[in-house]
């Protein structure tokens, strides 16, 4: 297994795409042959659990290792990786949002899908704009330093979504 940062951060961005593309194919073909008997598709919820999994682990990597030492680093990336944060956040909320609904809920799907978008939309921008910015920048030894950090900081990732504080005040207030 590689210890550069970027193909690290790469092979994780195939992981999540696998999902989405699962995610969609399956619920297309759900949805077209609905009432023409058993369908051997995996249940969304099960999908979307794993990619939960996988967004939630990425993010507290990129957050906590790859985007502080990159705005150190390359400081003229510093406006992108700030974008690059405001996402996360809306990603982990949606994520958060997710964890905590049933698939028969109303809008499971047009929020899992809402997500989806938001993070082929993020992850092309990082492989298409930032990626090879950092790479030329950078360079492999610094790379495969802090690929090295980012593989330690994600044995201890948080592995499902968490409520925002906000909501688990407001959950606590309802209750």
């Amino acid at each position: 297994m590689s210890t550069d940062a970027i193909v690290m951060l790469r092979d994780d961005h195939k992981k999540i795409r696998k999902l989405i593309h699962t995610y969609r194919a399956d619920s297309d073909q759900v949805l077209s042959s609905a009432g023409d008997g058993p369908q051997e598709t995996v249940a969304p919820g099960e999908i979307v659990r794993e990619l939960l999994h996988e967004l939630t682990v990425h993010t507290f990597v990129e957050d906590e290792v790859m985007y502080p030492q990159v705005r150190q680093l390359v400081p003229e990336t510093a406006s992108l990786v700030l974008k690059f944060h405001e996402e996360h956040h809306v990603a982990n909320v949606l994520a958060a949002e997710l964890e905590g609904m049933k698939q028969d809920d109303e809008s499971f799907d047009a929020k899992t899908r809402v997500l989806m978008d938001a993070v082929e939309r993020h992850m092309d921008v990082e492989e298409k704009e930032w990626f090879p910015q950092v790479r030329e920048a950078l360079g492999r030894k610094a790379l495969q330093f802090i690929g090295s950090r980012m593989a330690e900081v994600r044995k201890f990732a948080p592995q499902r979504p968490h409520k925002p504080l906000l909501r688990k005040l407001a959950d606590a207030m309802a209750s």
